[in-house]
């Protein structure tokens, strides 16, 4: 069974959703994309092992761009030649999951204390 077309955003569109819905991520070569900030290079690989979760689970592979102390994450839907509801829900779901800080939430988990230096994780926006 083939699956349906999916509508591929114009430029102008993007911007505006990313705007309205998804504010740290940012538009360019026809992509859509977010530097997420950690405090070395065990952050890094629990920011890329979060999203290679999410990405197989909602079977949506993003190109990663890894370094010591952030992961770039690029967002298309290479069927469509462009960016579409695939892509601004799988971001969404990443920030959601890498921006959690569940000490903010005043529920029993305390979440990572990254006031001190030895426990450091996500530079949190």
């Amino acid at each position: 069974m083939e699956e349906p077309a999916k509508k591929a955003y114009t430029e102008e569109e993007i911007k505006q959703r990313l705007a309205a819905e998804l504010p740290h991520w940012y538009y360019e070569d026809g992509w859509i994309r977010r530097k997420y900030r950690t405090s070395g290079w065990k952050a890094t690989l629990m920011v890329v092992n979060t999203v290679g979760h999410l990405a197989e689970a909602a079977w949506h592979h993003p190109d990663l761009t890894v370094s010591y102390a952030f992961v770039i994450v690029k967002l298309v839907t290479h069927s469509a030649k462009g960016v579409t509801d695939n892509d601004f829900a799988l971001a969404a779901k990443i920030e959601e999951v890498v921006q959690w800080q569940p000490g903010k939430e005043g529920g029993p988990l305390e979440g990572t204390p990254n006031e001190d230096a030895r426990f450091k994780y996500i530079k949190y926006d």
